[in-house]
């Protein structure tokens, strides 16, 4: 299996994520991808597929095969979210922090827009602060 193949399914969430491809391409024994996201959450989505790809955790260091360069768009955000039915900001804490504890940040984040933490409404688009 060449190392394209391998990684293709990595490729093929990076283009559902809107990454902006510049080259997907083995190069002396690595895989070669350079593009560019939106935000910090989705280059660590792909830097995740790369790891899981090779049974690696997310605390892994990039796998040895990989010669990545995602650059970042929007630094000042992990990420903007738009809520959806059935969400809360504690549950919007827990897929991008890992701990549903921490939606008050969320919530600091978005005074402009959210006024209680418990009423978050469809479609609002939240900003998602780096911790």
């Amino acid at each position: 299996m060449s190392l394209k193949d391998k990684y293709q399914s990595a490729l093929d969430l990076a283009k559902e994520l809107g990454a902006e491809m510049e080259n997907f391409h083995e190069e002396d024994g690595a895989i070669v991808f350079n593009g560019a996201v939106e935000t910090p959450y989705l280059r660590n989505l792909i830097w995740d597929k790369f790891k899981a790809i090779n049974g690696l955790d997310k605390e892994a260091a990039a796998p040895a095969d990989i010669k990545a360069n995602i650059q970042v768009k929007d630094e000042s955000v992990l990420h903007r979210h738009e809520v959806v039915s059935g969400e809360s900001l504690s549950k919007i804490s827990k897929k991008y922090y890992d701990d549903a504890n921490k939606y008050m940040a969320i919530f600091e984040a978005n005074r402009d827009i959210l006024k209680d933490p418990d009423m978050i409404k469809v479609g609002q688009v939240l900003s998602i602060p780096n911790l």
